[in-house]
């Protein structure tokens, strides 16, 4: 370090830039103090000293020194001395890193505080109750936070001093019971710290000072900072600031506001407040906090006070504020402000109505909303008081987000057959496979034991607008005797969960849900991220309802439209069987004459819907064998229907098993060995476009071929599509525009772009398979170990859930420029369900994509995404 290196800034030499340094609470201090906002005077100790105080277990040197000054500055500001017995300064010990983390790390207040103090502030303020119940409050304080003596210990002893004097409220105890509480407090920490409270202000002060520097690092902050990927900071800085108290008397108060209504955005004033209190009361829940109005009532001059300086904050911060404040004997001080926190509904009303009102411009209320946090308003969410009260069963992924209240089913027949009838169910499965997506469709909400976010059931459950919750992990499924178990914990058929596909969180029992709404500063919003983002943004929809909702939700054509979903519906599931278990071409082809029309009807349905936006549909993807039944009954069944028997069937089920069928017999692999298959679904989708066509509606079909991996596969199967759309187009006497190109989804094909461009008219990039395959990871098994990997830094995010842009990312990069060197026409987007994660979406922006496609229910997430990456660039 540095020999000059400052340790210590004092409120009036910083400001709301040195966030890095200062943490947001310092820094905005810092910034209230240069405007004129009166804040008790204090100095903030940097996060520097704590990254240094974490490595080296102590103090760097210089800390000390300036310490020392720092306190001398404050007490001449306040004319006390800290520990001194006639006219002592008491100060607060509060932490404060760059990003808000409310209520994660420690505080210390009334420090200063002892045997001799006590009696000092009773001389000096005539008020022995306050003194005493001063002294009483640090004693637990810093009996719990420095000392490490469990909070109840302290919290049964008060209990106990009001059930003896027969009392309800701290409030009416009188200095003679504090002066008692204090004496047991004192023994508390002997007996559960194993050494007496110190006496020395000076002691106690570093000792506090160590005690924040070392909260930094407690789980609930580590935790914290998991949970909201809050990475690269240095660590918490202490800010030591001169105490007021709300305690000294019904002329006295303290509580907690914000320029906004935090929860509806609207702009009035809200908050709330307690007379003759510290602020930990405010947020304990002891006493009932009362609203602002009773403030306005009571104290009218403080309250006009304090609402002048809400709008001065506001507008000087141009944001919504959260502010702590204390009046103490009829003078208001501001201890605190920070940007609120704020549901999404409020973050949009925000966001619009400070564009109407000239306090921001447009780009900045693009950027005030987290893409995110428009999850809360596109799906239902759970109430969150009754959610607080519920007992958690265990946590998974959260696969899609929303929230689901249903009795548990265990195969996708019950949940039709229960559906049908109008009852609510979660559908538990280990995990799904595509049989299982009538009964997804049925069911409110989807619970697996195994696979990630981009399993099969994460990726229908999106598309679906679904609740869902996967890979959690110690749910054992025993769909024999109808009942999963969590550790000791055991759920029937029959019994009510409750899944919030948001947290991956499962809960026993029911909990009130609470609907969306849509507002209309939401299509305000919606409208000025479409005026900003260069990024087009379409919808992975594989049937006319999902394709409508994505419109409904300004999705500018479909990127991807997987066919093979089609095949599970109704009757067409025996025609794939059918022709999957055909002996020859003419059985095959049998069999594919019946799901031609099946189809067409499906693309007709589509094509209607998105009208003239594009339509990227992809030819037949998974291995054959996923279409053929596992369970006993079916397989008996699909023999009655086909006259073949049970063993033949069996056998063709063993002759297409494979030991890894994700790089096995699929997708053009499929179409090259049974060109067949690829001239059916060429076949449907231009006779679709040509009956749209007539009808006066515009089509723009792009036929998009899977898993290419080297440009001759490409160009045989080109080959097919051309030939029968010409076909089709002469038969019809119609021109359809259309288009040609490929997924890339195969490392191989990245890395040799420049061949594939010559012959492909647009890309698309399948992320879920090119992260599988190009980082190694089965995307169904690797969430065993991911989330460890995650907290041990191996990768910043799960790289199923955002693209890991050093690796996929990569290949990503090459892929783009050298496309583009040999094709300038070139269109290139990516489908995979990376297009709707803010992160992916804005690294889709930087390397110069044309679109990203996701499910429809994330499209305002990715139109808002990209309006940010575009606001940001600039």
């Amino acid at each position: 370090m540095a020999k000059s290196e400052k340790w210590i800034y004092y409120f009036s030499e910083g400001n709301t830039k040195m966030r890095e340094i200062l943490g947001g609470k310092g820094a905005d201090l810092a910034e209230m103090t240069r405007i004129g906002v009166p804040v008790p005077p204090g100095f903030t100790i940097t996060t520097k000293a704590c990254a240094f105080f974490s490595a080296n277990k102590k103090w760097p040197k210089k800390l000390e020194g300036q310490l020392k000054a720092n306190i001398a500055r404050l007490e001449k500001d306040m004319n006390k001395k800290l520990g001194d017995a006639i006219n002592p300064l008491l100060v607060s010990v509060r932490s404060g890193a760059a990003v808000s983390m409310p209520g994660m790390m420690d505080t210390v207040l009334n420090l200063g505080m002892n045997d001799e103090t006590v009696l000092g502030q009773v001389r000096k303020t005539g008020n022995e109750r306050f003194a005493w119940d001063a002294y009483r409050r640090f004693l637990q304080m810093f009996g719990n936070v420095v000392m490490g003596v469990e909070h109840k210990y302290f919290e049964e002893a008060l209990e106990n001093a009001k059930h003896t004097k027969g009392v309800k409220y701290d409030t009416e105890l009188d200095a003679k019971d504090l002066q008692r509480i204090v004496a047991v407090y004192k023994d508390i920490i002997r007996k559960h710290a194993g050494k007496e409270f110190p006496q020395d202000a000076k002691e106690q002060l570093k000792l506090s000072i160590n005690a924040v520097f070392g909260s930094w690092n407690n789980q609930r902050a580590i935790t914290y900072r998991e949970l909201n990927h809050i990475k690269g900071l240095l660590g918490t800085a202490v800010n030591i600031q001169a105490m007021v108290f709300g305690n000294m008397g019904d002329d006295s108060g303290t509580g907690v506001c914000f320029s906004r209504n935090p929860s509806n955005g609207e702009n009035a004033f809200y908050g709330e407040w307690l007379f003759n209190a510290q602020g930990e009361d405010v947020v304990a829940g002891i006493r009932t906090p009362l609203p602002m109005s009773e403030l306005k009532k009571k104290m009218p001059k403080q309250y006009a006070e304090l609402n002048a300086i809400r709008l001065k904050l506001e507008k000087h911060f141009k944001d919504m504020q959260d502010m702590e404040f204390t009046i103490q004997q009829g003078k208001l001080y501001m201890l605190q402000t920070r940007r609120g926190k704020r549901t999404a509904h409020a973050a949009v009303r925000i966001a619009v109505d400070m564009v109407k009102e000239k306090l921001i411009d447009e780009k900045t209320a693009i950027l005030r909303v987290e893409p995110s946090q428009l999850d809360q308003l596109l799906h239902k969410t759970l109430d969150t008081v009754a959610k607080k009260k519920a007992r958690l069963l265990i946590t998974g992924l959260p696969a899609s987000p929303g929230a689901a209240v249903g009795t548990v089913v265990f195969n996708a027949e019950k949940a039709v057959e229960l559906g049908e009838k109008g009852e609510s169910v979660i559908l538990v499965r280990t995990e799904t496979s595509p049989e299982d997506i009538k009964g997804m469709n049925y069911a409110k909400g989807i619970l697996t034991a195994r696979g990630g976010m981009t399993s099969h059931a994460a990726v229908v459950a999106r598309g679906m607008g679904k609740c869902c919750v996967a890979g959690a992990g110690e749910v054992v499924v025993n769909e024999h005797e109808k009942k999963f178990c969590v550790k000791d914990a055991e759920v029937r058929e029959g019994d009510w969960i409750t899944l919030d596909g948001s947290t991956g969180e499962v809960f026993v029992g029911k909990i009130p849900t609470v609907e969306p709404a849509l507002s209309g500063d939401f299509a305000v919003l919606m409208k000025l991220a479409d005026k900003y983002r260069r990024l087009g943004v379409r919808t992975n929809a594989d049937t006319p309802r999902d394709s409508e909702v994505a419109v409904k939700f300004g999705a500018e054509g479909i990127g991807l439209c997987r066919t093979e979903h089609m095949f599970f519906e109704g009757d067409r599931i025996k025609a794939v069987r059918e022709m999957i278990l055909a002996d020859d071409l003419e059985g095959r082809k049998k069999a594919l004459a019946k799901l031609l029309p099946m189809q067409r009807s499906d693309f007709i349905g589509i094509f209607t819907v998105m009208k003239h936006r594009p339509v990227i549909i992809r030819t037949l993807d998974p291995p054959l064998h996923e279409f053929l039944p596992k369970e006993e009954k079916d397989v008996e069944e699909l023999a009655h229907e086909t006259g073949m028997s049970v063993e033949r069937i069996r056998q063709k089920t063993e002759e297409l098993h494979e030991f890894n069928p994700m790089l096995g017999h699929r997708g053009c692999r499929l179409g090259i060995i049974f060109p067949e298959i690829t001239e059916m679904q060429a076949r449907a989708i231009f006779e679709a476009a040509a009956e749209v066509k007539k009808k006066g509606i515009p089509v723009k079909p792009e036929v998009m071929i899977p898993l290419v991996g080297i440009v001759k596969e490409l160009e045989l199967q080109k080959e097919i599509v051309e030939k029968v759309a010409a076909e089709v187009m002469k038969e019809k006497k119609v021109k359809i525009d259309y288009m040609i190109g490929t997924m890339i989804e195969v490392p191989r094909a990245a890395i040799t772009a420049d061949e594939i461009a010559k012959t492909a008219e647009f890309f698309s990039f399948g992320t879920n398979d090119l992260t599988q395959m190009g980082l190694g990871l089965s995307r169904d098994d690797a969430g065993k170990f991911l989330p460890a990997y995650v907290k041990l830094g191996i990768y910043n995010k799960d790289p199923f859930q955002a693209i890991d842009q050093e690796g996929a990312g990569q290949l990503m990069k090459i892929c783009v420029e050298k496309g583009r060197r040999v094709n300038k026409k070139l269109k290139i987007g990516i489908c995979g369900e990376h297009g709707g994660e803010p992160s992916s979406v804005e690294f889709c922006h930087r390397i110069g994509l044309d679109y990203v496609s996701c499910s429809p229910y994330r499209v305002p997430i990715a139109r808002l995404a990209a309006a940010q990456a575009a606001v940001k660039e600039k």
